[in-house]
């Protein structure tokens, strides 16, 4: 087990989740005027939903997250995280601010593309520890413009996933619960075990206004840069030497997005345009309710997060390409079910 510090993560790891839990849900409670007033979400192609609802819950999540971190880092006597959460939060309000647009403009591609693409780059250069190389055999460049790549297009599948009641909570708590356990294994920076505790207890603060039916979504605001904060997290996962940990905890969102992006490229579809092809949403025309696809997500997330830190505590090849076949076994039948629906 590696230091830790940040005084040993501010003492009580729960106390920092549910300080956020706490901050979310008073933040939503402050601000859902505002959002009753300005950001009404309406059906469209890609919509789950029926009526006009409210989003920007990911105002109050984002907020949430930077206030308890933040707090955190001030009543503790460890200061060195404080560039590399200024840089953070700088690339997580940059995008947040594109997710802003994102709900007033939906039709503003190229520059929110754009800025999501600087705000990516911003974390890659400027956030990651120098030395940190995931596969040391490629140029330390190349692995970086591979990173941008990979963390932008993280970004927007975890906003084009975000199109259910209660998806982004069973997804992203299983995440960071287990990259906050992984943190104590392994040599992470403690402040990072921070965002990641704060994020999961403001999600379950979420998670009480976004249970089906939904009086609230997250919206691009809170999407966007939960993506970017979940994608910081798991490339540290990876450099600290865990890949499949990293591969296995977001194992089925990569699996629904990407192989829903290719069935469109291969259909010659207009891929920027708004669908309801994804695996989940398929599930829902097929005859599955809101919590009967999220319950699977759920429990399918807790075995991934599972067997993520099985393969931390217990480090070995054979175990490790174990976990990978089970995981993808895993994703496999729950992309089946969708597909059949009542069927399955």
């Amino acid at each position: 087990m590696m230091f830790i510090t940040f005084d040993d993560v501010i003492t009580t790891p729960a106390a920092i989740a549910f300080l956020a839990m706490l901050a979310s849900v008073a933040l939503i409670m402050i601000l859902r005027p505002l959002f009753k007033r300005y950001a009404l979400a309406r059906p469209n192609a890609r919509s789950s939903h029926t009526v006009p609802t409210r989003q920007g819950g990911g105002i109050a999540v984002i907020g949430a997250t930077i206030i308890v971190t933040v707090g955190m880092m001030y009543s503790a006597s460890d200061d060195s995280g404080t560039i590399p959460l200024a840089i953070l939060f700088a690339a997580v309000i940059l995008i947040a601010i594109v997710g802003v647009i994102a709900d007033i403009h939906p039709n503003y591609v190229v520059p929110r593309f754009l800025l999501q693409a600087f705000a990516v780059a911003l974390m890659v250069f400027l956030l990651l520890p120098e030395d940190l190389q995931i596969v040391p055999v490629l140029p330390w460049w190349v692995e970086r413009i591979l990173l941008v790549f990979g963390a932008l297009w993280f970004v927007n599948l975890v906003n084009f996933m975000d199109g259910l009641d209660w998806m982004t909570v069973a997804e992203v708590v299983p995440i960071t619960a287990a990259i906050a356990g992984i943190g104590f294994f392994e040599a992470m920076p403690p402040w990072a075990i921070v965002v990641s505790l704060a994020l999961c207890g403001a999600m379950i603060g979420f998670a009480f206004f976004n249970r089906p039916v939904a009086k609230l979504f997250l919206g691009d605001v809170g999407s966007l840069p939960i993506g970017l904060i979940i994608a910081w997290l798991l490339i540290l996962v990876a450099g600290s030497g865990d890949w499949p940990a990293a591969i296995l905890l977001p194992l089925y969102y990569l699996a629904d997005s990407t192989i829903t992006l290719l069935r469109r490229v291969m259909n010659r579809e207009k891929v920027w345009q708004a669908h309801r092809s994804h695996f989940y949403q398929r599930a829902t025309d097929h005859g599955l309710t809101v919590i009967q696809i999220v319950r699977r997500v759920f429990f399918v997330n807790l075995l991934l997060a599972a067997l993520a830190l099985v393969t931390v505590v217990r480090p070995s090849l054979e175990l490790d390409v174990g976990a990978l076949i089970a995981g993808a076994i895993l994703v496999a039948w729950l992309l089946v079910g969708f597909v059949r629906g009542r069927r399955a």
